[in-house]
């Protein structure tokens, strides 16, 4: 789908999940083949199965489904005599491509959010008592550092051991890992794609499957691995992952090596590919181990390392003082997880397919790189992101929580090649995690 159609399905959004009737569309999405019947059933299945939540799963997904998904959805609905609706659209993408200004008018206007400023010695007018927050509400404990900031001197040390330990050692500041095994950790490794998916093999990834297999055995997990699976099967594997009863674990993992592509998002970015070359969001792959369908995992970290492209760009970087020799020679030969562009009904550009979450916990993503750019993958020594985060964990995770062993896998993997990445992470753990070595 062309930029100019997803704006605009995007400003009709809240419209077409108010006034969408799903039901009567089913078979016309069907026979012009907008959708295959395993997407049909995720989105009858999407949120709570409403009404509201189905139009609202259809709309993200149409997305997805190629640059004539728009005109052809218009058709589904004049033929299901949901004219309004279709009217609406078919008016709006003839004003924008007459003028592409014009998808501006079609914004929301977000209501204003006016400030009032209280002078906290005179009294609020109306009904309004002034209320200041602030130290003096606190006790003094509170402002308190909760550990002294460890100092990295430049050596891979840090001059403030201590500080670490006394971390680990308080159940207030660092989730308890005592289980042995501590958890599950499931690796999908996709390297072949069917034909039909447009997408390549992924030479080399066997060597990041391997890597990351004896790594979280190190660490004492319980690894299963799974290779080459649909998109349906990758969800089951993890759905049957988050039903196992983990009572008496204290974390899980999951490491997924595949193609990925950018996609919009509540909280979690990306999608990773399916061999078969439909799309699961990262949303959805966390969602699976909420509170509610995951709930021996309640209170236990959650983390999910995500090797896969988050979209097209290159990323030339810019010019500092210093750059790393260590990427310079000639014979790696790398290449993106990215999904090039196609003319064809599929785009690299998909949405999430959860349409909310609750308020996520104990819940940590790693992505191998930035929302947008490719992710680069050596065809023999497996990819920049894997490589470095087996050799950061190898060396480190004995002494070190697990932020503090991302940022050097970031820093580390930013100053390799001349086409740049830079992982990241979002963290909504509420303790420090030190894994057990």
């Amino acid at each position: 789908m062309d930029e100019a159609d997803r704006q605009l399905l995007r400003r009709c959004r809240v419209r077409l999940v108010s006034e969408l009737q799903v039901a009567p569309l089913w078979d016309a999405l069907l026979s012009r083949e907008l959708f295959t019947p395993d997407m049909i059933e995720d989105i009858q299945l999407a949120g709570s199965g409403s009404r509201r939540d189905q139009a609202r799963q259809l709309v993200i997904d149409l997305e997805t489904r190629g640059r004539q998904a728009l005109p052809l959805f218009i058709s589904c609905l004049e033929d299901t005599g949901q004219d309004t609706l279709a009217s609406l659209l078919r008016t709006s993408r003839q004003a924008v491509k007459r003028d592409p200004e014009a998808v501006r008018s079609l914004d929301l206007v977000p209501e204003e959010l006016r400030v009032m400023m209280l002078d906290p010695v005179k009294p609020a007018s109306g009904n309004l008592t002034p209320v200041v927050l602030g130290p003096r509400e606190l006790p003094p404990a509170k402002l308190r550092p909760e550990v002294l900031r460890p100092v990295d001197v430049g050596s891979g040390e840090f001059r403030d051991a201590h500080a670490q330990e006394l971390s680990r050692g308080n159940t207030d500041l660092a989730y308890v890992l005592r289980a042995d095994p501590c958890g599950h950790c499931l690796i999908i490794n996709n390297v072949s794609f069917s034909r039909a998916s447009g997408l390549s093999a992924r030479l080399g990834s066997n060597v990041d499957c391997e890597k990351m297999q004896r790594r979280f055995r190190s660490l004492h997990f319980t690894v299963e691995v799974t290779c080459n699976l649909t998109a349906k099967k990758m969800v089951q594997a993890l759905v049957e992952l988050a039903q196992r009863d983990h009572r008496a674990l204290d974390c899980c993992a999951v490491v997924i090596l595949s193609h990925g592509c950018q996609a919009s998002h509540l909280q979690f970015p990306g999608a990773v590919y399916g061999t078969d070359g439909c799309s699961v969001s990262v949303e959805r792959i966390v969602n699976i181990f909420n509170g509610t369908s995951c709930p021996s995992l309640g209170g236990k970290p959650k983390l999910f390392f995500i090797q896969a492209c988050g979209g097209e760009q290159k990323d030339h970087g810019f010019m500092v003082a210093h750059a790393s020799p260590g990427d310079r020679a000639s014979g790696s030969n790398p290449e993106p997880d990215a999904v090039p562009f196609q003319e064809g009904l599929r785009t690299s550009d998909e949405l999430d397919a959860v349409s909310s979450l609750p308020t996520p916990s104990d819940i940590l993503v790693s992505y191998s790189t930035f929302p947008g750019f490719v992710s680069w993958r050596d065809t023999s020594s497996g990819s920049w992101y894997i490589e470095t985060l087996d050799s950061v964990f190898e060396r480190w995770a004995h002494s070190e929580d697990l932020l503090s062993l991302l940022l050097r896998v970031a820093n580390a993997v930013s100053e390799r090649g001349i086409y740049k990445q830079i992982p990241g992470c979002f963290n909504f753990l509420r303790k420090k995690l030190f894994f057990k070595t």
